[in-house]
């Protein structure tokens, strides 16, 4: 278990930056004391703003797996935490039917035992050997009645399934919580939760990612993406620019030999970064691509390393 934890703060951000993912040092210090303690961190902020990709890093930093549960409206506690699985338990039943005598008691507690159970992704971040990173994706999805079937987890580390029992955790998972915030998170679970504001990233902060997914090109090519990543999230799109686009966005120029973007690359661009007829219309008005070029040229100067 002490594999999966963080030594220090300092040691949390060196290993995230290590497996590319760029932090700071509040951050770093709220994933180190969350591994310390138990605590699961409740993420929110915009869509694309690298929520998801932190619950990844840090099993691939501490060399553990992910349980992930992609939350959606409608989702039940089958998909959450698993269900008995009737097929086999039939077949076990005609199996054993042609024995000669079926003591029928033992089998039923065999046939409600972990064996004929599937687990869903709860359940199974319970039941790893060495920690894992538990992942409830986009919680804001889902209703107030499902985050209440989350407390029992959160609170002691078990979950009560019907039929099945108590099952308590082998180990503590990590638990990362992400919201876009489309519907509030209750208190009760914010009151067992860190909680940390994931934003887009500064220019700043935004260069130094793209310098590590594009090394071979310049300083300047990455200030000027991530000059170009401010002042698309600053033109009210429908769909703004996740940080994944924009390095898309970057290893596509780097496949195009472009060292820079200039008004006259709109059209060739413009599938790259508007994801809907809105957001290309919009990009499509007069002046308005070379506005959004002069803009990006503008925020690029704050992506200079201090």
């Amino acid at each position: 278990m002490e594999k999966c934890l963080f030594s220090s703060p300092g040691q949390a951000r060196e290993a995230l930056a290590a497996v590319g993912y760029i932090t700071d040092e509040i951050a770093a210090t709220v994933v180190h004391l969350a591994a310390r303690l138990n605590k699961p961190i409740l993420l929110e902020g915009p869509p694309g703003s690298g929520k998801t990709e932190l619950a990844y890093a840090i099993a691939k930093a501490t060399s553990t797996g992910v349980e992930r549960l992609q939350c959606f409206e409608g989702i039940n506690e089958e998909k959450a935490i698993g269900k008995f699985d009737e097929a086999l338990q039939r077949l076990a039943v005609e199996l054993r039917s042609k024995s000669a005598q079926i003591e029928w008691e033992l089998l039923k507690q065999e046939l409600h035992g972990l064996r004929f159970f599937s687990a869903g992704p709860l359940l199974r971040a319970l039941q790893y050997p060495r920690r894992c990173v538990l992942l409830v994706d986009e919680l804001d999805k889902v209703d107030q009645a499902f985050e209440a079937m989350l407390l029992e987890l959160l609170s002691v580390w078990q979950l009560s399934i019907p039929k099945l029992g108590v099952i308590k955790a082998e180990t503590v998972p990590f638990v990362i919580l992400t919201s876009n915030e489309e519907r509030r998170i209750g208190d009760p679970l914010r009151r067992r939760s860190f909680y940390l504001r994931i934003d887009h990233p500064t220019p700043q902060r935004e260069a130094r990612i793209l310098r590590m997914r594009t090394p071979n090109q310049s300083a300047e090519f990455h200030r000027g993406m991530a000059g170009l990543a401010k002042a698309l999230r600053g033109w009210s799109l429908e769909k703004p620019p996740s940080i994944s686009e924009m390095l898309d966005l970057a290893q596509a120029l780097e496949v195009l030999g472009e060292e820079r973007i200039t008004p006259e690359m709109r059209d060739i661009l413009l599938p790259l970064l508007a994801k809907t007829e809105a957001d290309r219309k919009k990009l499509l008005l007069r002046d308005g691509w070379a506005s959004l070029v002069y803009d990006a040229q503008q925020y690029s100067a704050e992506a200079i390393e201090q």
